[in-house]
């Protein structure tokens, strides 16, 4: 069996942004080699997340107002986390709702994808560098 990682480093440019990184994850598989087995990818950082969904601008800005509506940034003084000198409890709580980390079957050397599936990392406390890491197993 074959084990291969790589860390992918982003810089958002904004606090909330969206980024499909599917591509990346396809060069990665080519690079490893690996033609079936399983492809971890997860964010890592708390106030990060990666999901599968469509590549639709409509569906990412209603994202955003959706996590807005369910975890706003402002006040931040609405938060106990941010008694501690944060300003980020609400990107910890997006988080939580997108989700740490995606598995996605490999098969024939692809990433074995439903129709319309891509692979995105979702930054909510941006403007800082940060990081995803791609771990694929198998032979």
């Amino acid at each position: 069996m074959k084990s291969y990682r790589k860390e992918l480093w982003f810089n958002a440019p904004e606090r909330m942004y969206f980024i499909n990184i599917t591509g990346q994850i396809e060069e990665c598989l080519r690079e490893s080699g690996i033609r079936e087995g399983l492809a971890l990818v997860n964010a890592m950082h708390i106030t990060a997340s990666v999901f599968i969904n469509d590549d639709e601008s409509g569906l990412h800005h209603d994202y955003g107002v959706w996590l807005e509506k369910l975890a706003p940034h402002e006040p931040v003084s609405g938060y106990h986390h941010n008694r501690t000198g944060e300003d980020n409890a609400d990107a910890h709580m997006k988080r939580q709702v997108m989700g740490r980390e995606v598995v996605v079957a490999i098969t024939d050397g692809q990433l074995d994808f439903g129709p319309w599936e891509q692979i995105f990392y979702g930054e909510f406390d941006g403007r800082r560098r940060k990081r995803v890491l791609v771990k694929l197993i198998g032979d």
